[in-house]
């Protein structure tokens, strides 16, 4: 990832700034550098760990343990496919394997026309309508491959 403009580092250090008086203030920190520039810009990392009086590690450790910090930005579209046992179970494996097939793309991929962003997450909550799926925050449940391809239109994939 290329280096942010000084202007960034400004901002990136205004947005840390803003958040030092919370208590446990480094995931507010890393959420907030989130929804500013849809991931975790690789200079952000040092500024925290100054700020914050940790090692550059341990805030990467942070990072990569919670599932949805990134390190590039997402698609317009999250697609959230459910890999519990319940979704498992009533097809779910198979469907997201043919819908990652289908999308010509691995887990944490973006489709080529920057569409769609498709990660695993291990419940919705909707296991008695399983398999299910989650696209940006709306829930679909008891899906088959002609609902997913129907949802998949909808986002541009």
């Amino acid at each position: 990832m290329q280096s942010a403009n000084p202007a960034s580092i400004d901002e990136m250090r205004a947005i840390i700034e803003e958040h030092l008086g919370l208590e446990g203030p480094l995931l507010p920190i890393l959420h907030s550098l989130q929804d500013t520039y849809g991931c975790i810009p690789e200079d952000s990392v040092g500024l925290m760990a100054e700020a914050l009086n940790l090692t550059r590690a341990e805030v990467h450790g942070v990072i990569t343990f919670y599932h949805d910090f990134r390190k590039a930005p997402a698609g317009r579209h999250v697609v959230k496919i459910c890999r519990a046992e319940a979704c498992q179970s009533m097809g779910g494996a198979s469907l997201a394997e043919e819908t990652l097939t289908k999308l010509g793309i691995d887990w944490h991929g973006t489709t080529k026309n920057g569409a769609v962003t498709v990660e695993p997450v291990y419940c919705l909550g909707l296991c008695a309508c399983a398999p299910a799926m989650m696209v940006d925050k709306k829930v679909h449940g008891r899906l088959d491959r002609s609902r997913v391809d129907a949802i998949l239109a909808e986002a541009g994939a």
